[in-house]
């Protein structure tokens, strides 16, 4: 895809793969980042034509001019979710990616806030959101979006929650984005009311659903145990008593042969 403009042509060399850019500022950007990235990857993982990365170069052509950039985290609808090195607009059909998710820090703070929406705008990015873990350097809220419309991005509607919790809806993903008073993020499906969970949030539901289920099925094997010893309990009270309506009608039948009323005795 080539973005108009004025700009010379400064050069056509193939720029590297690599990233040389800082690295996420801190353990709340990282953890963010990483919990974003596979939130979603796991969310779309059955769709084979969802693509859903990080921290990773989208190359696209501006002037004849190769550009590049690199969101925090991107989805891109109608494309194998196959890896890759680098997503290269012109050799991805043109496809460009229809969400991007930014986490601001101090080092990022301009480049998010000013930089970065012209360049997903003129891209065609449908919805472009930011959002700051530490609530210092993105305001009014720590937790912001714009969607494109007719050529120009329009901020998305934040609601808050009773609990105090913001929350804004994003179309693209039919997903909403929710920060939590302590500043903490998480993807939440309004469909099925649950909260997009991370690798290891997902493997520790799995866990304690076995757990559960095994807790479950050892109950009921005690229960049916329990069950089974008083159908026996009851079965050997009922032989016991056959036995002894047995004995004592055989006992009245040797009185009677004795001549004797066993119903005097």
């Amino acid at each position: 895809m080539t973005i108009s403009g004025d700009r010379k042509l400064i050069s056509n060399i193939e720029l590297p793969d690599e990233d040389f850019e800082p690295m996420p500022e801190g353990d709340k950007q990282r953890r963010n980042l990483s919990y974003a990235t596979e939130a979603l990857r796991l969310w779309f993982e059955k769709k084979q034509n969802v693509y859903v990365s990080g921290n990773l170069f989208i190359r696209y052509q501006e002037d004849l001019t190769e550009k590049r950039i690199a969101p925090d985290i991107f989805v891109v609808f109608g494309m194998s979710n196959e890896d890759r090195v680098s997503y290269k607009i012109g050799k991805e059909d043109g496809k460009v990616p229809d969400f991007v998710l930014e986490l601001t820090s101090k080092g990022t703070v301009t480049k998010d806030r000013e930089q970065n929406p012209l360049i997903y705008r003129a891209l065609g990015v449908k919805e472009y959101f930011q959002y700051d873990p530490s609530g210092e350097y993105l305001k009014p809220t720590s937790l912001q979006g714009v969607r494109l419309e007719n050529g120009k991005y329009v901020a998305i509607a934040v609601s808050t929650l009773p609990d105090g919790t913001l929350s804004l809806h994003s179309e693209v993903l039919g997903l909403e984005l929710h920060m939590y008073p302590d500043l903490s993020f998480r993807f939440y499906d309004p469909i099925s009311n649950q909260v997009l969970r991370s690798y290891a949030e997902a493997e520790h539901a799995r866990f304690q659903a076995e757990l559960e289920r095994s807790f479950e099925q050892q109950a009921r094997i005690e229960a049916e145990a329990i069950a089974e010893q008083e159908r026996n309990e009851k079965l050997q009270e009922r032989l016991a008593k056959q036995l002894a309506e047995q004995k004592a009608q055989r006992l009245a039948e040797r009185l009677r042969a004795l001549g004797l009323d066993p119903d005097e005795i």
